[in-house]
């Protein structure tokens, strides 16, 4: 049923796409946001006769307008949730994805498998096509659907065919305001799955996730893991990545991981996390009822997109590396695995998002051979330094100017680094404090590298 009269907090492509869908509804429409000249302001919103109350990532649970329409009873959803219940397509397959870090290379890998296997497929979500756009259209077949836990903290009644959780590191907690809720948010995923639950073995706060989550006995939980996969499990047995869970009792060969190997900075080393993304994705398609020979044509067929450690360039012999979408500390580590011993120059910092980055450089270290600090919450990262690489080389770009912090962390990085060594930005951090988002951060590194080769 189509709501009569909706509200919609922050006016950003996810609130624009929104508003354009309830319009050719009927719908009467209020777009709040604070920051936009001629839009209501979240103070001013009439709370009274409202159907719904659609809010952005931008609002918080805690934000005024939030804590107004709860107190006044009007519902308050998500994109996703509006989506869903706006859904063109009511046969269409939901295949719904989070995690920490990695979440849309999953998804756009599970799109590249549907797609392979002739399937009418999208990837949407937080990945950036709008979902409540995306499923107007009647002839799609199948959804890879990217979730934030912003978006899954007010998403209701979502009931995908298969869910999966990639992996859970604290993120997000000033949004969230604990970890507890976060994990609450994250947990969201799994609710209303109707046919396969898959979840990462090597991560033991997904696999406590799994067991918590309620789901009925048609209901398959499906483990994916690095090493040899057991009974009902998905997993690596010399190189290949095999299916035990799909195909009855016979293990199938799904791809191999040099079908992986155009993704990797290093193709002899394909990174572990690019596996376990590509076995989530792989778990998700099955669920979905592709045949194996997809998931290989998928794999083959998939492109990392921008920013996520991208080969910008190589100068004098050292090799740059684009890895901007690395917002926090989990994903900056999948990153530093990568690389040899002592053969990072890391350009690093940020908005923190209320982290600290003590583990990250407690375990990788070893692998940098200087820093190069930017962002407001740089202070941080040398606390973190200071600490647990106290030798390491260390140089701190202040300013807010966007274009000339990166270009003098990038000259930086240049003197520093020497043939045979990269410089790697992969800034543990969020991008809003000095950039637009992490995509302009990470054209401003490659604009700075490209000015090094003039």
């Amino acid at each position: 049923m189509t709501p009569r009269r909706v509200a919609v907090a922050g006016l950003g492509a996810s609130g624009q796409a929104t508003t354009q869908v309830l319009l050719g509804r009927g719908t009467e429409v209020i777009g709040v946001d604070d920051a936009i000249p001629g839009a209501v302001h979240s103070s001013s919103l009439e709370l009274t006769d409202l159907d719904l109350l659609v809010v952005s990532p931008g609002w918080p649970p805690d934000a005024p307008l939030v804590r107004r329409a709860q107190a006044a009873g009007a519902p308050v959803i998500s994109e996703v949730e509006l989506a869903w219940r706006l859904r063109a397509n009511r046969s269409a397959n939901w295949l719904t994805l989070t995690g920490t870090n990695g979440k849309t290379t999953t998804v756009l890998m599970l799109e590249s498998m549907l797609k392979a296997a002739g399937r009418a497929a999208v990837a949407a979500g937080n990945v950036g096509n709008p979902l409540v756009s995306a499923v107007q259209d009647p002839a799609m077949t199948d959804f890879a659907v990217e979730l934030s836990s912003f978006q899954l903290h007010h998403t209701h009644s979502l009931q995908p065919v298969a869910a999966a959780v990639l992996n859970l590191a604290p993120d997000h907690l000033d949004w969230h305001g604990s970890w507890e809720a976060y994990l609450a948010a994250k947990a969201r995923v799994y609710s209303g799955v109707q046919r396969a639950i898959v979840f990462n073995l090597n991560e033991p706060l997904v696999v406590e996730m799994t067991q918590q989550a309620e789901a009925g006995s048609e209901v398959a939980r499906v483990g994916f893991t690095l090493d040899q996969p057991g009974q009902g499990e998905l997993g690596l047995v010399d190189g290949s990545l095999i299916d035990r869970a799909f195909g009855g009792a016979d293990p199938r060969e799904l791809a191999t991981q040099a079908d992986l190997a155009h993704l990797s900075t290093n193709p002899h080393a394909i990174p572990p996390h690019l596996v376990a993304n590509a076995l989530a994705a792989a778990g998700l398609a099955l669920a979905a009822g592709i045949e194996p020979d997809s998931v290989r044509s998928g794999l083959r067929a998939f492109n990392l997109g921008a920013h996520r450690l991208e080969a910008v360039a190589e100068v004098g012999g050292v090799r740059y590396i684009d890895d901007s979408k690395a917002t926090n500390p989990h994903a900056a580590a999948a990153a530093l695995r990568g690389f040899g011993d002592g053969q990072v120059v890391w350009i690093a910092g940020g908005l923190a998002k209320g982290l600290r980055f003590d583990e990250l450089v407690a375990s990788h270290g070893h692998k940098l051979k200087a820093a190069v600090l930017i962002g407001v919450d740089q202070a941080l990262l040398v606390q973190a330094l200071e600490q647990h690489a106290p030798g390491l080389p260390r140089y701190q770009v202040m300013g807010d100017q966007t274009g000339s912090v990166m270009e003098a962390a990038v000259r930086q990085a240049a003197k520093l680094a020497e043939r045979g060594e990269v410089v790697l930005l992969s800034p543990a951090a969020a991008s809003m404090d000095q950039f637009a988002n992490y995509q302009m951060r990470g054209q401003a590194f490659a604009e700075a590298v490209r000015r090094l080769e003039e």
